[in-house]
């Protein structure tokens, strides 16, 4: 039932012509650890399945995986076009390690749609997408996206850990490359570090698998067995994310307190009919904005007493997680204009009721 934990570095081969032939196919013979074993390849066909690509590589953690991605497909010189809403670490990648390298980036607005047309430019390599956005949620329209992009000879990689393969089929609708931050919800018990990508083509999964050699960006064989446990559960977990968030989302979106919801699956978040369209489903994690009137005490007060959310980064695991998030910190294609605090949830697998109950008792402590 269980792919074994394959703890490996040093490989012993009985005779040099083994030895030779390991050395002529590295990436799918037992050859050294980095490179691959028995467990890192159960993890990688499972996810290539799910995900509907050719092959996938693991790395060692969702940024690992976004900065060997990148890496993968620019050079200095080379272009990138990056959505404003993306994760912040990924900004920050691009603002450091990118920039270092002779890297040009542009951030575009999310909704910009086939407008990206006017934004590339002959050094564009690569078009990054990101659905919903990690704190505002908007939804872009990745088929349009990836159809311009690829007129203009440049990549489309995604960032889809919310959704998850099962609520959006990002190779299916254009996508070159798609990442995962496997710490959040394939893993799914807040206990790992672990990414991975999908590549649509062989070509670009060689890309990918030979910048994670050579940077030696490898996951740990025991994070391998815990995303392969988490998968066998992610489609009833997701099932129960969707549900709660759905559940605390429609309660709050009834309190004054709230002013607007941020959940792709609210005609109030951008992209809404995009969604629609093109997702299966939406995972736990939403945002929403309160009112203006409400300064950093009151907010404050509202979270330090929350006994169901606690109050940490990341998400996607079993736990409920709720923090103030700055969107305006991080925007600058699009500022972020509204006023009121911004709180990001996640509704874990805890009792939507304890949860809801949970939130109102905080929403009174905001006054």
């Amino acid at each position: 039932m269980n792919v074994p934990v394959y703890r490996v570095s040093t490989v012993l081969f009985p005779t040099l012509a083994d030895l030779e032939a390991a050395e002529e196919k590295p990436y799918d013979t037992l050859y050294y650890g980095r490179l691959g074993t028995p467990t890192s390849w159960a993890f990688e066909e499972a996810a290539a399945e799910i995900e509907g690509g050719y092959r996938s590589v693991a790395l060692s953690s969702g940024m690992g995986a976004i900065a060997t991605a990148l890496m993968a497909f620019l050079k200095a010189g080379d272009h990138l076009l990056m959505v404003d809403s993306v994760y912040g670490p990924t900004r920050r990648f691009c603002d450091t390690v990118l920039r270092n390298g002779g890297v040009e980036t542009t951030y575009y607005d999310p909704m910009i749609g086939r407008s990206i047309a006017e934004l590339i430019k002959p050094n564009t390599r690569v078009v990054f997408v990101e659905a919903p956005g990690s704190l505002t949620f908007e939804i872009q329209d990745i088929p349009a996206i990836a159809e311009t992009a690829h007129k203009q000879g440049a990549r489309v990689l995604m960032d889809n850990t919310w959704a998850t393969p099962l609520f959006f089929d990002a190779i299916g609708h254009g996508v070159d490359v798609s990442i995962h931050a496997a710490t959040k919800y394939m893993v799914g018990h807040a206990d790992a570090m672990l990414g991975v990508v999908t590549a649509a083509d062989k070509e670009t999964w060689f890309n990918v698998k030979a910048t994670a050699s050579v940077i030696g960006n490898n996951p740990g064989s025991e994070e391998l067995y815990l995303g392969l446990r988490g998968l066998r559960t992610l489609q009833v977990r997701l099932r129960q994310h969707q549900e709660s968030a759905l559940a605390i989302a429609t309660f709050l979106a009834g309190r004054p307190e709230v002013k607007r919801v941020l959940h792709p699956a609210f005609e109030s978040c951008p992209g809404h009919e995009t969604w629609k369209r093109d997702f299966t489903g939406a995972s736990g994690l939403f945002s929403v904005v309160l009112d203006e009137l409400f300064d950093h005490a009151a907010v404050a007060r509202m979270l330090d007493g929350l006994e169901h959310f606690g109050m940490g980064f990341s998400w996607g695991g079993f736990e409920s997680l709720a923090i103030l998030a700055h969107p305006d910190r991080l925007r600058t294609a699009v500022p972020w204009s509204s006023s009121g605090p911004v709180i990001r949830f996640h509704a874990g697998l805890d009792d939507p009721d304890d949860l809801i109950a949970d939130l109102d008792a905080g929403l009174r402590r905001l006054a």
